[in-house]
Order: C-alpha cells, then sequence, then structure tokens
C-alpha cells in the first residue's frame, strides 16, 4: 500500500485515509491553472463539470479524472479522443509519482501530492434506500447521506436526468425524524410559470380567476415532514426571492392573502444544472443557491460508476421476476457491453432497459444484440445521436423522439438537440460573435458563454 494512503475498517464504514494534491498547468494554452483539491475524485477536461477545466480544443469534455484509493492517486482516461500521456506513453489507468508530467491534448500537468492529510469515509453497506452501488463513488454519498439524514440539514442534489436525485430525498425522508410526516414532491419544471407561487404557497378563495376555494401549496402539505423541490433550477427568476424569503423566515403568504402561515419543514432541493455555474452566468440567485447548498451532493453518471451495473442489473431482474419464477440469467460478456455504453439515460435507462430485454429473453438468458442502440461499445461519445423519429398520424415529427425513454429522459434531449442547433445557427449567424449572439438570443453574455461550454461550442471573438 502506497505511503500516500491507508484504510481504516469500522462497524459501518471504511475510513480512506489519504493526502490532498495538486495539478498544475506547466506547458500548453492553460498554463498558469491550478487544482489544489482534497477530493476524492476530480475530472479534467472542457465541460464546465469538470474540476480542472481546460479550454483546449484538443481536450475532450469528460477527458480523465483522478482518483483516491487505497493504493494512492489514480489517474484514468475517461475514453478521450486523443488520449492521455505520461511521458509520452498513452496511459488508460496508472498511479501517479510525485512530479508526474501529465500531456492532455496541447497541455502538460504537473502532478505533485500535498502535506493536507485528509480522511474520506465510505460506507460498508452497498445500499442507502432503495439507491444500491458498491463503487467508492456510491459509497462515499451514502457515508455522508447516513450522518446528516437525522439532521434537518437543506440538501441540495445534482446529477444527470436518472441519476436517483429523488431516491436521495426519499432515503433522508425515511431516515430522519420526519419519516412519520408528509413526504412532498414539487417539480419545478412541470408546472407553468404563472401558476408556481400558488403551487408552492397556496391561495385564498377568489385570489384570481378560477381559485373557487382556498387551497393549500406544497409548503403547507410539507409541515412536519419533507418538501422536495425537484428540478429547482427551473425555477423562475422573479420567484426565486419569494422562495428565498419562505426558506429564510419558515413561513409562507399565500396568494391573495394577508396573513403569513408558518411552516417546519425540512427542505431537499435537486437539479439536473450545475447551480454553480447557473450563479455565474447570472441565470440563478447566489443568496438563494447558498441557501440551498447547504450541504451539495453530486451524483455520478451511471457510466462514472460501470462497476455498479452487474448488481443494479441483478436487483432489477429480481425486481422484475414474478413470485415462484426463476430471474433471467445474464452472461458475462452481456455485462461487459452493458457496462460499456454511455447510458445517457443513466439507472432509469438502465432499469428500462432490462425490464425489456426480460420481456423478449430466449432461454431465459438477458440480451443486447436486438436491444442495443447504435452507441453501443461506443466509449467516446457522450450520448448516443438520436434517430429521427417519423411523424405519428395526425402529429407532429420531432427529431430524436424516442417513445420508449421516461418522459424526463426524452424532454432532456430534445431539449439538447434544439440548443445545440440553435446556437450553432446563431453563432453561424453573427459569424462566432457571441456578444451578438447573446444579444439576438435575449440573454446575458455570461449565460451565453456557459450554454457554448455546455454544449462542447467553440467561441469566436467578441
Amino acid at each position: 500500500m502506497s505511503d500516500e494512503t491507508r484504510t481504516r475498517m469500522s462497524t459501518e464504514v471504511e475510513r480512506l485515509q489519504a493526502f490532498s494534491y495538486q495539478l498544475e498547468v506547466v506547458e500548453g494554452p492553460d498554463r498558469g491553472k491550478r487544482l489544489d483539491t482534497r477530493a476524492r475524485v476530480a475530472r479534467i477536461g472542457t465541460s464546465p463539470e469538470c474540476e480542472l477545466e481546460l479550454d483546449d480544443g484538443t481536450t475532450s469534455r469528460f477527458h480523465a479524472r483522478i482518483e483516491v484509493d487505497p493504493f494512492g492517486h489514480r489517474l484514468i482516461d475517461e475514453g478521450s479522443k486523443n488520449g492521455t500521456f505520461i511521458d509520452d506513453m498513452r496511459v488508460r489507468d496508472v498511479y501517479l509519482r510525485p512530479g508526474a508530467r501529465v500531456r492532455v491534448g496541447d497541455n502538460i500537468l504537473v502532478y505533485q501530492p500535498g502535506s493536507e492529510q485528509v480522511e474520506i469515509t465510505l460506507a460498508r453497506s452497498p445500499r442507502f434506500g432503495k439507491m444500491l452501488g458498491e463503487s467508492n463513488a456510491m459509497r462515499e454519498i451514502f457515508a455522508i447521506l447516513a450522518r446528516v439524514a437525522p439532521t434537518d440539514m437543506t440538501v441540495l442534489v445534482e446529477g444527470e436526468s436518472g441519476t436517483g436525485k429523488e431516491l436521495v430525498a426519499d432515503a433522508l425522508h425515511d431516515h430522519s425524524r420526519r419519516a412519520g410526516g408528509p413526504f412532498v414532491v414539487f417539480d419545478c419544471s412541470a408546472v407553468a410559470p404563472n401558476l408556481v407561487e400558488s403551487e408552492l404557497f397556496g391561495h385564498v378563495k377568489g385570489a384570481f380567476t378560477g381559485a373557487s376555494a382556498a387551497r393549500a401549496g406544497a409548503f403547507e402539505r410539507a409541515h412536519g415532514g419533507t418538501l422536495f423541490l425537484d428540478e429547482v433550477g427551473e425555477l423562475p427568476l422573479d420567484l426565486q426571492p419569494k422562495l428565498l424569503r419562505a426558506l429564510e423566515q419558515r413561513e409562507v403568504r399565500p396568494v391573495g392573502g394577508d396573513r403569513p402561515v408558518k411552516v417546519d419543514v425540512r427542505i431537499v432541493a435537486a437539479t439536473n444544472r450545475n447551480l454553480q455555474k447557473e450563479v455565474e452566468a447570472q441565470a440563478f440567485r447566489q443568496d438563494l443557491y447558498y441557501r440551498l447548498a447547504v450541504l451539495r451532493i453530486v451524483l455520478p453518471a451511471l457510466r462514472r460508476r460501470a462497476q455498479d451495473i452487474p448488481l443494479l442489473v441483478q436487483h432489477f431482474l429480481t425486481d422484475l421476476t414474478p413470485a415462484g419464477q426463476k430471474p433471467v440469467q445474464v452472461a458475462y460478456e452481456t455485462i461487459v457491453k452493458l457496462q460499456h455504453h454511455r447510458w445517457p439515460g443513466n439507472v432509469r435507462e438502465l432499469r428500462n432497459f432490462v425490464e425489456r430485454a426480460a420481456m423478449l429473453a430466449t432461454d431465459n438468458r438477458l440480451e443486447t444484440r436486438y436491444l442495443m442502440p447504435p452507441s453501443f461499445g461506443d466509449t467516446h461519445t457522450e450520448a448516443p445521436a438520436p434517430a429521427s423519429a417519423e411523424a405519428p398520424a395526425g402529429g407532429p415529427a420531432y427529431p430524436g423522439l424516442d417513445e420508449d425513454l421516461p418522459f424526463k429522459d426524452a424532454k432532456a434531449r430534445l431539449i439538447d438537440a434544439f440548443e445545440r442547433a440553435y446556437w450553432t445557427r446563431l453563432l453561424e449567424r453573427t459569424h462566432g460573435n457571441v456578444s451578438a449572439a447573446a444579444r439576438v438570443a435575449g440573454i446575458h453574455r455570461k449565460s451565453a458563454e456557459y450554454l457554448l461550454k455546455k454544449l462542447d461550442l467553440r467561441e469566436g471573438e467578441g
């Protein structure tokens, strides 16, 4: 075992002793950028989601990552297009030595371990609530959730669609002192903007046309329990101060009412956006972000915890098998194929796949050859390119529409396709001038810069 890390075991958790480390770009277009971290995982790439964000065009969005394990700091290539190199040798998975020079695209990074000792706590159980995972990424999250669940701490959960954000909220509620109280889900993306305030805070009779009776909002319905604010990043800017006031004062004022109503709720919020980046782009209020992100949990995409796929597949098969029947069997080769899929819909997509595959299984064996989307085995593509959908009878055609996906996943794919097409054409129209494109789009330049980064569209001058 390396001097840099060691492991201590206890009854419920495993404690990983490690050291902080530093990455500095010493050569290349991003020279001078530096990351000092004590995190268990740090990602390197051009995506705004990366801890070390690079601007080099030869670097992939998620190019590589560094993980801490009992043997040291481990550099793992993420299936990058141009590769990751140490001393001109291409590497896929290697432990770093002090002073290692890592080439990522046209940048040279130098790794140095720090002097600050770090203790990383991993749950020994591969389960917390309804969530499953044997990977260090999930066991680290389980350990954190087990500690904060009994408290009333406000938690912000970030992660891609389908990673299990609602399961986190559900588990926090079930393991809290509020478990006997209500668990209320409010989806900020599923309510028309003009109705959000009424749905959140309630309204009195006659407050507006159609308000024939008083109605309690989500806050009042969650009194004594937990309020889960799903997709909070979609909350309109003009309503964010009212939510902030409700969180700080623990009272709400129904629409049309003249008296505040006291509420006792624990708040868990979730979003598939990076709210820190949204704040920087002035698309989300900073004060509300700090009020929500008392504890920030970032759920990893399924493609970044592929070792959990065998456990999840077996769990889904057991769950889907009727009592008295033998579960469908899964070959090793099938599991390997599943582990190499990018799973843009994450765990939700995996469950849907297993359900379909089990239903169509022959000889009681799960197969992928008839169900694999075109991107199976393509480790370089972040998400599969959707096929065009034919127009249904009497309805419009939506390129990329996949009715087999859950609503949220299908919606996310269509939005991504729209944003990419919109900004590509707008940049062509403005000859790459981002300021001009932002003016045409009617948004702040910083918001445009963030969107272009997220979509991996290169900015021009301006």
